[in-house]
Formats: C-alpha cells, sequence, structure tokens
C-alpha cells in the first residue's frame, strides 16, 4: 500500500495556538487602547499648538492682526467666534479686533474641527480667544475679553500619572506675548488645573 502525508494541525499545535493568540491579544488590546487615547489628546494639543505659531508667524509677516478663536460653526462657510475651544476654532485676519470676521479683507486662515470623541477641555477664565497684534506680540485689548492662556486636554483618564512625572493631560500656555508651549509634566498641569478650579474631564 502506498503511504500518503497527512496535512493539518494536530489537536496540541491548535491548543498551543490558540494559547499563544490569546496572550498576545490580552497584552496587546490594552496597551493599544492607551497608545490611541495618548494619539488623541497629543494630536489635539499639538494642532492647537500648531495654530498659534501659524498665527503670530502670520501676524508679524502680514503686520495685520490675527486672531485664533474657538468657534461653534468652524467647518461652515460662515465660520465665526463663538462656542467652546472642544467645538472647534478658527484663525482669522482680524484688522479692527473685534474679534468678528466682517470686513472685506478679513478672511479665514485656518480651521480645526470638532475634538476627537472622548477628548475633554479645561480652559482659564472661559476664554475663547487669543489675538496676536502686527508685531506678532500677543494683544489683551480685545473688546474688554480676557485672552486664554492655559488650557488642560484630558480624556476620562483624568490627568493621572502615565510614566515617570508624566500626566495623561496636556497643558497648552499661551503666555501674554504670545509663546505657545505644550507641557506634559504632572505636578504642572494638576498645579494649573487647580488654580483654573475646573476638572478635567
Amino acid at each position: 500500500m502506498q503511504k500518503r502525508p497527512q496535512n493539518g494541525f494536530t489537536l496540541y499545535e491548535l491548543l498551543i495556538t490558540v494559547l499563544i493568540v490569546g496572550v498576545v491579544l490580552t497584552l496587546g488590546i490594552p496597551n493599544m487602547t492607551e497608545f490611541t487615547r495618548n494619539s488623541r489628546i497629543t494630536s489635539t494639543a499639538n494642532d492647537l499648538h500648531a495654530a498659534f505659531q501659524m498665527a503670530r508667524s502670520e501676524a508679524a509677516r502680514a503686520k495685520n492682526n490675527i486672531t485664533i478663536c474657538a468657534s461653534a460653526n468652524s467647518m461652515s462657510g460662515a465660520a465665526d467666534c463663538g462656542g467652546t475651544w472642544d467645538q472647534g476654532f478658527i484663525v482669522f485676519i482680524d484688522t479692527n479686533a473685534d474679534l468678528l470676521v466682517n470686513g472685506a479683507d478679513e478672511s479665514i486662515l485656518r480651521a480645526h474641527p470638532v475634538a476627537a470623541e472622548g477628548i475633554s477641555l479645561a480652559v482659564a477664565n472661559d476664554s475663547n480667544y487669543f489675538m496676536y497684534g502686527s508685531s506678532g506680540l500677543g494683544r489683551r485689548d480685545a473688546g474688554g475679553a480676557t485672552p486664554v492662556s492655559q488650557i488642560i486636554i484630558c480624556d476620562n483618564r483624568g490627568t493621572i500619572e502615565t510614566s515617570q512625572d508624566f500626566s495623561a493631560a496636556r497643558l497648552f500656555v499661551a503666555t501674554p506675548l504670545g509663546r505657545a508651549t505644550v507641557v506634559r509634566d504632572l505636578t504642572a498641569v494638576d498645579s494649573a488645573l487647580t488654580l483654573m478650579g475646573k476638572s478635567c474631564p
């Protein structure tokens, strides 16, 4: 009789394969979830930082006022200031410094949509704008409103420590002169949140 080779897995091989896949999924899925959460927060903070950097350089280049403001209709053709930062924001030329997109030469330079799902923002003084003057420095005299100085960006983890002295949340800081930075230091984030008198989320 001619012997034919048998193809396939034995029961033991199948069980070992299933066990290995189970271990990989058990270890990998939580890490992937954490990675996704961190990416969303980092992306939100970086988008805000990039908008401020662009506004500052454009103000100095064009010798004009450039405003960044929260906008509830940021992606519409008639976007304007109003709403909260997590609803979106716009960067526009604000020639008369009135926080309105209403002049013939006042156009929107950048529009950012609603923040990613699960992202929360706590804003110092509930401020909803920042303006750069023609010198590229911050202005504090737009309609008597207080410009934004600090924003905490977080998710449902709050400000917990994710690695040594680093917070899961991000602290966005805009100095009166217009310098924008993003901070991850746990102590700085917690202190800022306490001074704001707010919670995040």
